[in-house]
């Protein structure tokens, strides 16, 4: 999945609750997602074009803010809110049962943890199985790296392989607990993201 994909998958699940005006978007995906904590209207605004030319969203109406302008007058400004489409919708649902390889990666996982209330859980199961063997394999590329710095006497550069080392085994133990709650939990729950809490 390119960044844009991302994006519009982002997207897509947060207008499946109801329209949203632009703002809203950005806000709703700077509270509920790190990575687009620093979305820009430079990348937003684009990708909501690109999606209402692809029929995945519209237009759904416009809401006027009455301002006062400068002779005291109330000045209206146009916003814009958008909404799914059919098309739109039947995406996200595709995009949600999804659980390959791509809904594993760094950029991936966290919008798609996001929608997992919205996910089943079989699905659920194997995008965390997926993450958790792709940073097994992470786990032993870090492993060789910090022997091959250590070797060179390289203490920066390994203490760097060190904290990359941790990072990367505390998120296992935390999929780790996922897993075994997903696994435990009801068929169909969506009680998943309370692990988190552990």
């Amino acid at each position: 999945m390119t960044k844009t994909d991302v994006l519009t998958l982002a997207i897509l699940g947060t207008l499946a609750e109801r329209p949203l005006h632009g703002y809203e978007i950005r806000k709703r995906l700077g509270l509920e997602l790190g990575p687009f904590r620093a979305l820009s209207y430079g990348s937003l605004y684009p990708c909501l074009k690109r999606m209402v030319a692809d029929g995945l969203i519209e237009v759904s109406g416009e809401a006027a803010d009455a301002r006062k302008g400068r002779a005291g007058m109330d000045a209206r400004r146009s916003r814009i809110a958008y909404a799914l489409t059919q098309a739109g919708t039947d995406r996200l649902a595709e995009e949600l049962a999804h659980s390959g390889a791509s809904s594993w990666d760094d950029d991936t996982f966290d919008v798609r943890f996001s929608m997992f209330a919205k996910t089943d859980s079989d699905t659920r199961l194997r995008i965390l199985e997926g993450r958790r063997g792709r940073l097994a394999e992470r786990l032993e590329e870090i492993s060789q790296g910090l022997k091959a710095v250590r070797d060179r006497h390289d203490q920066y550069t390994a203490e760097l392989h060190r904290h990359g080392l941790e990072r990367v085994e505390r998120e296992v133990e935390w999929l780790d607990q996922l897993i075994e709650n997903e696994r435990s939990a009801p068929r169909g729950s969506a009680n998943t993201a309370s692990a988190g809490d552990n």
